[in-house]
């Protein structure tokens, strides 16, 4: 793998961390003409999540940051509240599990009968009414400038990753204006988003002023999830869902996808728009570019 530029990195609070051993692993295999090579893959562990004395779910994940997996996904599933008193988060890397506890006695078994599979990879799961906490959602109506997407989209399809390294995994990145924060990848892009949710939480960053970038569809869970951590924008180089696309107007929510070069298509949230980008001026990416690196 190429070494990572230091000016590729500059910014980034978390960045991704292709060269880490634990995350992927060498795999001899034979390709098209029968010669041997070596591939690099990505792992794929289960790690359950308990709150309290309560056993909530076993994600199929990276294993990285599992403290900002569980916080996350707890607090999208809107299991932990808004101040909540969290007191511990045990993590037992041998026995695969995470235990986060809170001051106040929690017993969500009834919202758990109510489970709906998402189409999020990895089978994204969401317990409750997938709309339940999104009633008096209010996001802000901050300002974003195309100039700030097509710089985002340039820097971020750029920045070395395992996806890069080994594909099949999806990337999150909470941004602020035209800077990439935190670049959170996983199996699933439900995990990579509850990761940013987590390390939000953790940190007591602000929303209002954030976008949301995903490698993946803009689905109906990714919106939702979005708006429940209060940040008013969701870009992503892939296409929608009628059901996402429906649920961001409903929210008011800016949706951005198919942002690619010098395109995007903009199906919710216009009126947060400021175009002050040319174009004509943005290289175009050539169409079987994918996400990769700068040469």
């Amino acid at each position: 793998m190429q070494l990572a530029q230091r000016s590729d990195l500059d910014g980034y609070l978390i960045a991704p961390d292709p060269g880490a051993v634990r995350l992927t692993r060498a795999v001899i295999g034979t390709d098209h003409t029968g010669a041997e090579v070596e591939t690099r893959v990505v792992e794929e562990r289960p790690l359950t999540i308990f709150l309290n004395a309560q056993e909530i779910v076993t994600a199929m994940t990276i294993g990285d940051y599992p403290d900002y997996l569980a916080l996350g996904f707890l607090r999208n599933q809107g299991m932990l509240r808004d101040g909540e008193d969290i007191t511990g988060i045990d993590y037992d890397e041998e026995l695969e599990t995470i235990v986060v506890r809170t001051a106040r006695a929690t017993d969500y078994e009834d919202k758990m009968r109510r489970k709906t599979r998402t189409s999020g990879c990895a089978v994204g799961t969401v317990f409750g009414d997938m709309m339940e906490g999104l009633e008096g959602v209010a996001l802000p109506r901050a300002e974003l400038r195309t100039s700030w997407l097509y710089a985002l989209s340039a820097r971020i399809n750029r920045t070395p990753s395992l996806y890069l390294e080994a594909g099949a995994i999806h990337g999150t990145v909470l941004c602020q204006g035209d800077r990439p924060l935190v670049y959170m990848e996983d199996v699933g892009r439900h995990n990579a988003v509850d990761k940013i949710a987590g390390w939000m939480l953790s940190e007591g960053a602000q929303a209002s002023d954030k976008i949301l970038y995903t490698t993946g569809r803009l689905t109906s869970e990714m919106v939702i999830k979005t708006a429940m951590m209060g940040i008013p924008v969701l870009a992503s180089r892939s296409g929608f869902t009628a059901w996402g696309v429906e649920i961001a107007r409903q929210v008011g929510l800016t949706l951005i996808g198919r942002l690619r070069g010098q395109r995007f298509v903009c199906l919710s949230g216009e009126e947060r728009l400021i175009r002050d980008a040319d174009p004509q001026a943005i290289a175009e990416e050539p169409k079987r570019s994918g996400r990769k690196g700068a040469a």
